[in-house]
């Protein structure tokens, strides 16, 4: 194991030039053409058979070590988000409106670094090494199952993969056994009402009063109808309605979404939902479509490896490093990964307080500590490693 942190800290630099480069060039879901060129050609570089086009623009990279033993997978994901960019650093996005708001960037160059240096020390590997360089992590249903659908999971035994995660303080790392972040649900609600006269409300059907309703409504779900113990969101993220002061409006769209950790709740909720929604318009004479699109599911991590992530964490970082994860209501699509392999994901601390890197996910001044990624190389190998020994 020595080898390989000596081996990240000598390339540190080089893993750094990568993160940026990636980071001023930010490409969106399903267009990381330039993106996944880059990858494969640095893995062609040093020696790695390589895979492009799977399942969209995925890249896969096999590693074969010198000793036999299993093969594990290690993921990163390589799609930016629609934000614009508002950091001033010498970095920033140059594509407008597209930035690497959530360390995509970072999570690929952190798999090229591990690439790098497993291609210089493949004597040691007691086994083989598979890189999944994912597209289109932002988007549902998600690159994962479509590169699963392509066969990037063949011959693998065990799959790892990590997420950068600013809430949590660099040098600090994160995971536990079980749900840890939740299935991402989307609606659609397209209220129908009666336009009218703003000052004769009894001649026409607001959309708008009852969409308000069906909002309120909605949340009596969580507060009234789930178990309090039970992990639950239902937010509504939008509600266009209108166009002028004096206009009852006609139509109104609701946009949300619901997190849940478990597939029946999943299901209670979204029944809930279409059963209040008919009630409400029902009840003021309103007609509706309710359109609901299933997320990914929960990350459900697996006892066994969250367990070697405890042990591995501890050797890496020290016992008062190595934490039991919250539960996490963002959603993640490693979690198809898991369905098919035991495996587990873990959070890399990204947050550097002193330094103002506190943003959040998502943010159009997200940043990292960059020596995060150092972290998640170790954490990364070190679980490959403990698994082939």
């Amino acid at each position: 194991m020595k080898e390989f942190e000596n081996g990240f800290e000598q390339i540190f630099a080089e893993m750094v030039g990568w993160r940026r480069y990636l980071h001023q060039h930010p490409e969106l879901s399903f267009q990381e053409y330039r993106t996944a060129e880059f990858v494969a050609n640095h893995l062609r570089e040093w020696g790695l058979e390589v895979r492009t086009q799977v399942g969209g623009n995925g890249v896969v990279g096999l590693l074969r070590g010198a000793g036999q033993g299993p093969t594990v997978a290690l993921r990163a994901d390589m799609d930016a988000l629609p934000i614009q960019d508002e950091k001033s650093c010498e970095y920033a996005s140059l594509v407008q409106g597209v930035m690497h708001a959530c360390g995509h960037d970072a999570h690929t160059s952190t798999l090229l670094g591990i690439a790098k240096v497993a291609s210089q020390l493949k004597e040691k590997l007691k086994g083989n090494l598979v890189f999944l360089f994912q597209h289109a992590e932002e988007t549902t249903p998600g690159g994962a199952k479509s590169m699963i659908e392509a066969g990037a999971l063949e011959g693998v035994d065990a799959v790892f993969g990590v997420h950068l995660w600013t809430p949590f303080p660099v040098g600090h790392v994160y995971a536990k056994a079980g749900p840890m972040m939740a299935a991402p649900d989307e609606f659609t609600i397209r209220i129908q009402g009666k336009g009218g006269h703003g000052g004769l409300p009894h001649q026409a059907v607001d959309s708008i009063h009852v969409g308000a309703q069906v909002v309120v409504n909605l949340q009596s779900i969580v507060s009234r109808q789930v178990d309090p113990i039970e992990p639950c969101v239902v937010s509504i993220g939008s509600f266009h309605a209108g166009s002028s002061f004096n206009v009852i409006a006609e139509t109104s769209t609701l946009n949300g979404t619901v997190r849940t950790f478990s597939s029946q709740l999943q299901e209670e909720v979204k029944e809930r939902m279409g059963r209040i929604v008919d009630s409400v318009c029902s009840m003021y004479g309103a007609s509706y479509t309710f359109d609901y699109k299933m997320g990914y599911p929960p990350v459900v991590n697996d006892a066994g490896e969250a367990a070697r992530f405890v042990k591995v964490g501890a050797e890496l970082f020290g016992e008062a490093h190595v934490h039991e994860a919250p539960l996490v209501m963002a959603g993640e699509d490693f979690s198809y990964y898991l369905h098919h392999r035991p495996g587990c994901y873990m959070f890399v601390g990204a947050g550097n307080v002193e330094a103002g890197i506190v943003h959040p996910h998502h943010h159009p001044r997200f940043d990292i500590d960059e020596r995060s990624m150092l972290n998640a190389a170790k954490l990364l190998i070190g679980m490959a490693l403990d698994y082939m020994a």
